[in-house]
Parts: structure tokens; sequence; C-alpha cells
């Protein structure tokens, strides 16, 4: 017998940060809220070739929070199965995802490609999991929406985005959906932080009956930070011995975050100018995306636009976009900073120039973001000697740094500042997207606090709403 009650399932983004998939059900229809991809741990990573639970061509809709892969990344997949509905985001989000999915299908394709010409896949034939064609494809069915406005999902479902601070385009969701009695489901997506350079603070939501929260950094707080000294400090030892600095960035919002530090600084007289190469044909159309809707923007980085200048593609930025360009950077010799997706080191075109100056002491590796476990960045972070790349162990002999001042995550004093909007507490509290230490860490944090309901998600676990 079909409950009367919406019904929500948790199909990635529990117990882990990565994945995000909330799969919600209600009179005989269903949708996805996020649809992203398994990063990081192989066994991980391998449920992204699984057989969903649900019938991809039934699913009536899809909402986006954001366009990061890890929350947008398996559309493609499900597209390729047969999912022929919308799928609503911000416009902001929608600009990105033409950038995003195209070159993740296309990542997707050589990665299998090199890995057949190299021969080091356990298959036979290694298989893309999507191609660029079905990331095209997807994008006809994206429906780009403003903040703030009332959008109809399906005949029992609304949503009203708001800004999330995190990335551009980033929204928390806030879903009504028409049940006896209603149900406002919030999902908070990626929470950003306040007073961060480029993106808005984020928006306070005013209620919830169902709260899905993010617990990335849920158990701790970024200690206070000399971010752009240590940023400097990185900058000028590479130059003193005459080494490559990389640094692997997520295309979108850690690399323009890095590019406007880095301009920052030199104006500032307090580095030295180097070379910069953004290698990376995504982050290049990112970051011209991102100087064309100053809108989107914190008020600094709207005056420094209204001046007439981009801080994020001055003179003396190198954007790379061409293979032979890129693979003509590891010819060239320091001192010079090579910015390169990805974040975390899981693929892209980083891992061609970590094959090539990691074994080089006079060269530093600066991660700038969360380093998910299984991933290379966390491996590096780790102190491992060696890492595997194309299928071979690749000796670490330059210097690892890490710059968390960066991260574009709330911690628990973010989300605190965030939750104190809200008028009245929700009626039940769900911690997703975190590991389980962070998690449980938050859980405890908001029941010793407030003595909110709190529950850490589990993976596939089913809740009635």
């Amino acid at each position: 017998m079909t409950s009367k009650r919406p019904t929500l399932r948790f199909l990635g983004g529990a117990g882990t940060v990565t994945g995000s998939k909330y799969w919600i059900r209600h009179r005989g229809q269903s949708l996805l809220l996020e649809c992203g991809l398994f990063q990081g741990l192989k066994k991980l990573r391998l449920r992204n070739w699984e057989d969903p639970p649900f019938r991809c061509a039934q699913l009536a809709a899809v909402v986006i929070s954001h366009a990061h892969i890890d929350h947008s990344g398996y559309l493609p997949r499900i597209v390729r199965e047969g999912f022929e509905g919308p799928i609503y985001c911000t416009h902001g989000t929608g600009e990105l995802l033409e950038i995003l999915l195209p070159d993740a299908g296309r990542i997707q394709e050589e990665d299998a490609q090199y890995a057949n010409r190299k021969g080091f896949s356990r298959h036979k034939l290694a298989l893309p999991l999507f191609s660029e064609t079905d990331a095209k494809r997807t994008l006809k069915f994206v429906r780009g929406k403003p903040y703030h406005r009332r959008i109809e999902v399906t005949p029992w479902c609304h949503v009203v985005f708001r800004p999330a601070g995190h990335i551009f385009g980033s929204a928390t969701v806030e879903l009504q959906i028409d049940a006896d009695p209603p149900v406002r489901l919030v999902f908070s997506g990626d929470l950003g932080r306040w007073g961060r350079p480029i993106t808005k603070d984020p928006e306070l939501v005013p209620r919830a009956d169902v709260l899905l929260l993010e617990s990335t950094y849920g158990d701790r707080r970024h200690e206070l930070q000399r971010t752009d000294e240590e940023l400097a400090q990185v900058v000028r030892r590479v130059q003193r011995q005459r080494g490559v600095l990389i640094i692997p960035a997520f295309a979108v919002g850690r690399t323009q975050e890095v590019l406007w530090r880095l301009d920052r600084l030199e104006r500032q007289g307090k580095i030295p100018s180097l070379p910069v190469y953004i290698d990376s044909p995504m982050a290049t159309d990112v970051t011209q995306l991102y100087c064309r809707h100053p809108e989107e923007h914190d008020l600094q980085m709207q005056q420094q636009m209204a001046e007439g200048t981009c801080p994020l593609g001055r003179d003396g930025y190198v954007f790379v976009r061409s293979r032979d360009a890129s693979k003509a950077l590891n010819r060239r010799k320091g001192p010079m900073i090579i910015v390169a997706a990805s974040g975390m080191a899981t693929g892209g075109r980083v891992l061609h120039h970590l094959e090539q100056r990691l074994p080089h002491p006079e060269n530093v590796v600066l991660l700038v973001g969360y380093q998910a476990a299984g991933t290379r960045g966390r491996s590096l972070l780790e102190g491992a000697e060696t890492v595997k790349i194309h299928g071979r162990q690749i000796p670490v002999r330059a210097s690892v740094e890490q710059l968390v001042g960066l991260s574009a995550h709330a911690d628990q004093a973010d989300i605190d500042r965030w939750l104190d909007g809200f008028e009245e507490p929700p009626e039940r509290v769900f911690l997703v997207h975190g590991e389980p230490e962070s998690a449980q860490g938050l859980a405890r944090h908001l029941t010793e606090s407030r003595g909110w309901p709190v529950e850490v998600a589990r993976d596939q676990q089913q809740i009635m709403l």
C-alpha cells in the first residue's frame, strides 16, 4: 500500500561528503534533490556505476543546489539512462553547468582513452561513465530560475532558492510539499562563510519542518588564519628556490579566490610578480563568467569591477586552453605558479603537473581546499612518500602545504549563525554531506546547545516526511 505521506531516501551525501542524492516520492511520482557523483574512495566511486534504485525515465524532475560535480555530476548519467524531465537550479548554476558538465564528460572520455592507451586499466576496455555528448544533451533539460521566486517543480512540490554564499549561483533549497499537513523541507546545500571575498554572504532561512544540514566542518571552527600572509610566504619561498608552485584548485570558486588573493598581494607589494598559469579550460571559462556577472559578487568585488578591471583576469595571468600549451608548461623552469583542477587531485590536468613536479624538492604543492578520504590530495596531506598517478608510483620530494583559510564551507560557527535565522526549531534535523566524525560532532553540539532533534543521516535510510 502506497503511503499518503511523502518519503525521502538518502542515496548519497550521507556518511560521506560526496555523491549527494536525496530521492523524494509522493503521489506516485518521484524527484531527486541533488544528483551528484561519488568521488574519493574507490568503494564510493564504484557506486557511480551501479544501477540506481529509481527508474531514470520515471523521475518527474531534479532540483540542484549548486554546480559542483559532487552535487550535479550524475546528471548526464541519468539522462543517458532515459531521464528527460526538467532540472531546476538558479540562473548562475545553469550557466556553470554549461561549462562543468561537458568538461566532466570530456575528462571521462580522455581518462578512459588514456587508460586504454597506457594499459593500466584493470578492465579489458576502459569506458567513460558518460560522454561529452551525454553532458551536452543534459543541458537541454536545465531550467535556470531566479532567487526568491516560488517555482512549481511538480503539481505537489514548489521550490524557493536563496543565496548560500558557497560559489557562484549556489543556493539553499526550500521544497514546499503539498501533503496533509504540508511539509516545508529545507536543504542547506553547501553553506558558505561570512566575509569571504567575491561571494555574497549566506542568506538566512526563516522556517523549516525538516532540515537537511551539511556538516563538512560541523565539528570544528576554522582557526583564525593569516591566510594572505601564509600564501605570501609560500610564494616567496618558491621564488627563492626557483621552483614551481602547484595549486590543485576546483575550477569553480577556489581558483577564482586564489587569483583574487594573488592579485591583491602583488598590488600590495607582498609577493613578487611571478608568471601565473591557470591550466584549465573550465576554470578559464568560469573565471570569465565571474567577471561578466558582478551582481553575484560581494560589495568589494563589485567596487573593483566598477573601476573597469576584473581582478581575476589581470595582465600576468595566462589562461591555458590547449593540451599542447599545457604540456609545454612541463618544460618551463621556475619560479612560476600553476593553478589547475581538480582540487583534490582526483583527475584533470593537475595530475600531469604533479607527475612532473612532485619528485623535485624545490617545488611546492599547496592544497587550498577540503581533501576527502581516498583522494590523492588527502594522501599528500597525510605525508605519503609516493602517490599513484597514471598507473605509476610517483615519489613525493616536493614540499606539501595546506592553506585551510580558503575553505568555502561553513564551519561550526558559521552553521550556528545560519541556524540563528530560524524563527523556531525545525521538527527534525538530518545531518548530511559530512564524514562521520564531523557529522557526529555537529550533532552533539546542536543537541547540547539548542536541544534540537538532530540525527546523522544514514546511507540508504528512508524517512517519512
